[in-house]
């Protein structure tokens, strides 16, 4: 395979650059940097009231370029923001872009753009067949789309499927978009960290919203709570969101209030100590592009109950070994999947290693070597 030219330059743009980001785009920085190329980023704007991370830009060893940076996503003008973005594109005139996605418009513009001066557009895809319900004419108009992409890098497996059936060839898409900062997570930087509980406890870290299944998940662990009785986990509950309120009525309902932890939005620093010190990882989504927040349980090095529906369940999850998929409409199979793990018949150290060996096939350093391929594909250089 060919390298493109010496100074080829790669845009990277995603809405908001988050802790997610920031590590893959650094990680591609330093790949493209080995060829002599400059990878940086665009983000649409600085803040995003949906994903209030706090990012220090700082730390990313490139250039990460600011759309719009005095005001969040939801509130800027579209106009506004598209005339901004066409002019950072302009100035930065990179030679391939990568676009998180086509739901946005601001994506659909940069893609526009590309086609306009004759750059090859890579599409960063997390979506698959069933995440929600499909409409005939959308898939038209997305079969459409696709095909004025000249590659695209998708989370895995299933994503891959859905991409093919919306007519992208199988060799131009590849593999490893959905990885996070593993070594952040790694047993052995946190573990000496303080434990919030002084119990064993489950885990799961959502906002609250509806595709979460939040409150299937209280009462799969009420049912487990009334079967264990004293000796049961408790189980933490982190994020934040509209469900708030529902959910705090359905643990008084349900008898649960004491048991369950409710320490709100933490950002990922905060969230370490959780991580380090919990027995196993829950996440029981209806609807899940991928589940980001299981990679970082697994390189916790923590077993992990996923719901079938998560897009990063046929990739992550090897049943019995590092974990166990459910049906997140059936509170009895994740009740019984909790008395298992609790039960002291699982051995849960050697479930958590499995996990944190097989994550590492999920880094970083993956997310870079598949883009540099997917550029060097979508430029013609394959």
């Amino acid at each position: 395979m060919k390298h493109l030219y010496s100074s080829c330059k790669v845009a990277i743009l995603f809405a908001n650059y988050g802790p997610y980001h920031i590590v893959r785009v650094a990680s591609a920085y330093q790949a493209g940097k080995s060829r002599g190329w400059n990878v940086f980023g665009i983000e649409l704007a600085r803040s995003e009231v949906e994903y209030p991370w706090e990012t220090q830009l700082d730390k990313f060893p490139g250039k990460i370029h600011s759309v719009i940076d005095d005001i969040s996503l939801e509130k800027v003008n579209f106009i506004h923001l598209f005339r901004k973005l066409i002019s950072v594109l302009n100035q930065t005139s990179p030679d391939a872009v990568a676009i998180a996605g086509y739901a946005r418009p601001s994506m659909l513009v940069t893609l526009l753009w590309c086609l306009w001066h004759g750059k090859p557009a890579i599409l960063l895809s997390e979506t698959t067949e069933h995440d929600e319900p499909r409409s005939w004419w959308k898939e038209k108009i997305k079969k459409l789309l696709v095909k004025k992409y000249q590659a695209a890098l998708v989370g895995g497996k299933p994503h891959k499927r859905y991409l093919v059936n919306l007519g992208m060839p199988s060799d131009a898409i590849f593999l490893g978009y959905d990885v996070v900062g593993n070594d952040v997570f790694r047993p052995n930087h946190v573990k000496s960290l303080f434990s919030p509980l002084s119990k064993p406890f489950f885990l799961a870290i959502n906002r609250f919203v509806k595709k979460k299944n939040l409150p299937f998940l209280l009462s799969a662990y009420a049912k487990y709570r009334q079967a264990v009785g004293t000796d049961a986990w408790d189980l933490v509950l982190s994020g934040d969101g509209e469900l708030r309120l529902q959910l705090e009525e359905q643990l008084t309902t349900q008898g649960i209030k004491d048991y369950v932890h409710l320490p709100g939005f933490l950002q990922q620093d905060e969230l370490l100590p959780y991580f380090a010190h919990a027995s196993c990882f829950i996440h029981a989504s209806i609807q899940e592009q991928w589940g980001l927040v299981v990679n970082e349980a697994m390189a916790a090095g923590l077993p992990v109950l996923v719901s079938h529906r998560c897009g990063c369940y046929e990739d992550l999850i090897i049943e019995g070994v590092n974990g166990f998929g459910f049906d997140p409409d059936n509170i009895q199979q994740l009740t019984d999947l909790m008395l298992k793990m609790s039960s002291g018949k699982i051995n849960l150290k050697n479930m958590g290693q499995a996990g944190l060996e097989h994550i590492h096939n999920f880094s970083p350093e993956y997310f870079a070597q598949q883009l540099i391929q997917s550029v060097e594909y979508a430029s013609g250089q394959h």
